[in-house]
This record gives C-alpha cells, structure tokens and sequence, in this order.
C-alpha cells in the first residue's frame, strides 16, 4: 500500500542503504526542476523529495529558503506541483513524496490536493508543521486515495507524540535531530540516534529515514547503520547552484556511492 515503504524494505532486505533526495519544485525555473529531479533519480535517489516553495519557510535553512523563495520570484504556482510529479513520473519510477507546509494544503482544498497529487502519481506528503493529532482531514484522504503520510518525530517528542507518528505514518518516520541547524556534528548523530530508538520502540517494524543536515558519503552510510535511509537537501540544492545538472548527477553519485548497489 506504500511506494515509500516498499522501496525501503526491499533495499533494507537485499542489504542495501537508501538514499532519499529533496529538490524545490521551480527552482530556478519549473522545467529546470524536473530535468533536476528525474537526474537525481537516474543517478541514485531511492526515494525523491519535492519541496513545495512558502513564502514563510520558517523551518527550513538558509540554502533551501534562498531556492524556495527564488521559485516564488521567478512564478511558482502551487498548481504547478501536480504539473512536475506527472512529468517526472512519466520518466522515471522513483516515489516522488511532497513536502510541504500545511497552509498551502488547507488553501488548495485538503481532499482536493490528495485528489490531484494521486492523480499526478505521487507517493504521498511529508508535513513538517503537521502533527497527527491535528491531521484528521488529511489521514482520511490520505485513506482515501492510497497516499503516504510522512510525520516527523525529533528529540522534544512526548512519547505520546511518538507513538502517534509512529502508528499514523505511511512510508517512514522523519527523525530529525533538531528543528534549527545547529550543534555539532556529533550532538546531531547522538540525537538522531534517540529518536530513531524511540520510533522502534513504538514499532520495530516502521521505517525511520534521518535528515540531520547529511552532506557525505561516510555520513550516508553511517544514517543507514541505524535507520532506513539518509534524508539530503541542501547538499544537492548547493551542487546544483554551483555546476547545473552535471553537478548535481555528480553529487548524488557521490554521496550513494558506499550505499550497496
């Protein structure tokens, strides 16, 4: 019933280290997204992330806010997201999962966007800013329409607030060590690993998939020891930036590389 969890599981089974990717929907451009997008996937995203830009990204870092935002200042369309996961669907098998805020979901029509990413071939969303406890609209469409639901679960989590991520995800859980972009690197691992442990705990069997600000190869396959794949943004967002298409393919490739294959 999940896209997500079956590319996960199989990878898991066969011994294998997944790699899960986030690019923003229009950055630079909408067509440049996509062509980025499918060349993540060909050159070794197990699973594809596409962020939905926000005028108030209030959870997101510097680099992501400074694509999201030129997304928005060069047109982007919320209708749009539907647009570029048919496209990249109609060229590659990669689950494409949304991430997006909740307040662009709610203007669009709850049902209406469930509706329309299924119809686009989309694997499901991931809501930062959504706690199942508030998400009844969206767990029933969801239902509805055979869609993940990626929930976060972090350190400051109750244990209520946990199992109920936990049991309410569709997909995997999204562990993050913390909800800003400091600590040392060390202190990141160390969180991430408490609250991976404490998604098993609640289900040994949910997929649990780490974002802790990754940006190596060694740290790919370090995620992978201890959860069910590593979440990458702004190291491919910067790759792109710097060297266009070429150079994000290069970066995936790179950081996959001590991920079985």
């Amino acid at each position: 019933m999940s896209q997500t969890s079956d590319v996960l599981k199989a990878r898991k089974a066969a011994g294998q280290g997944s790699l899960i990717g986030y690019f923003p929907v229009g950055f630079p451009t909408l067509d440049e997204s996509i062509d980025a997008a499918v060349a993540m996937c060909q050159s070794g995203v197990d699973v594809l992330e596409l962020g939905v830009p926000y005028s108030d990204p209030v959870m997101d870092g510097p680099v992501i806010q400074e694509a999201t935002l030129m997304a928005l200042s060069n047109g982007f369309k919320l209708k749009q997201i539907f647009q570029a996961v048919a496209a990249i669907k109609s060229r590659v098998d990669t689950p494409v999962l949304v991430m997006t805020y909740w307040n662009p979901v709610i203007q669009y029509g709850v049902e209406k966007f469930a509706h329309d990413l299924a119809e686009a071939g989309g694997a499901g969303l991931i809501t930062p800013d959504l706690i199942p406890d508030e998400g009844a609209e969206w767990l029933a469409a969801s239902d509805k329409y055979k869609l993940d639901r990626v929930f976060l679960s972090s350190p400051t989590s109750s244990p209520e607030r946990v199992q109920n991520a936990t049991e309410l995800s569709r997909g995997f859980v999204y562990a993050v060590s913390t909800m800003g972009i400091t600590g040392a690197r060390e202190e990141l691992d160390a969180l991430a690993h408490q609250v991976v442990a404490g998604v098993r705990s609640a289900d040994p069997l949910q997929n649990t998939c780490v974002g802790i600000g990754i940006s190596t190869s060694d740290q790919v396959a370090e995620v992978n020891g201890y959860s069910d794949g590593a979440i990458v943004g702004s190291a491919f967002i910067k790759a792109y930036s710097h060297g266009g298409v070429e150079a994000l393919k290069s970066k995936v490739t790179e950081l996959a590389a001590k991920l079985a294959r």
